[in-house]
């Protein structure tokens, strides 16, 4: 038997055998190897076609979301523009010396737009859905990254601002309307008996 084997040897070496054996050998090692490399590069490339296909749809839910919103502030700026251009109008008329001088159409229309207050309450669930979960590391982009993790603190400082503006108008200012003023729809008159004198009393507040 041992005879059998080293004949069988002497004659693969003598026909070259066993290093053509060993180049086979080499190449299905190469070729194992390099279909798996393909396989991973394949299996990297389709995750991340993964990842960005879920990437573009929470942009989309997030676009859409803030676009809502961005409709929802340039309606509350509107009417803080138009209550503020009332009150800067107002002001400019006091203190009133002759009201029989005045507008008092001018005066009921501001004097109307002067007590309107808005909230800016926008949409959050898309912003929520990604801050409440670790899909927010699909986002790519660094800096909107670092604006959505911060949004909730830039809402709740103006939503702070907004509560005590508004209330420094309840606390203040509407009393003071509700005890000197009414408005009539009739009348269209805003102003009581006593209008003059409170008029000039409300500049020297202001004041």
């Amino acid at each position: 038997m041992i005879n059998f084997f080293r004949k069988k040897r002497k004659k693969m070496a003598d026909d070259n055998k066993a290093l053509k054996y060993a180049r086979y050998a080499i190449g299905e090692i190469i070729l194992v190897v390099i279909g798996i490399l393909i396989a991973l590069s394949i299996n990297n490339w389709n995750s991340k076609r993964i990842q960005k296909l879920k990437e573009n749809l929470l942009l989309s839910e997030l676009n859409k979301e803030f676009k809502g919103n961005k409709v929802q502030l340039d309606t509350v700026l509107f009417y803080h523009k138009r209550s503020m251009k009332s009150v800067e109008y107002l002001l400019s008329r006091l203190p009133i010396k002759n009201i029989k001088t005045e507008n008092l159409d001018s005066l009921s229309y501001h004097l109307w737009y002067l007590g309107f207050t808005y909230t800016f309450n926008p949409s959050s669930g898309a912003t929520n859905s990604i801050m409440n979960s670790s899909t927010i590391d699909i986002i790519s982009n660094d800096e909107l990254r670092q604006l959505l993790v911060g949004w909730n603190d830039v809402l709740l400082d103006y939503q702070e601002e907004e509560v005590l503006a508004r209330d420094n108008y309840q606390t203040h200012l509407k009393p003071f309307e509700k005890k000197h003023f009414y408005y009539s729809q009739n009348e269209k008159n805003w102003l009581n008996d006593s209008r003059i004198d409170l008029t000039r009393k409300i500049h020297y507040n202001i004041s």
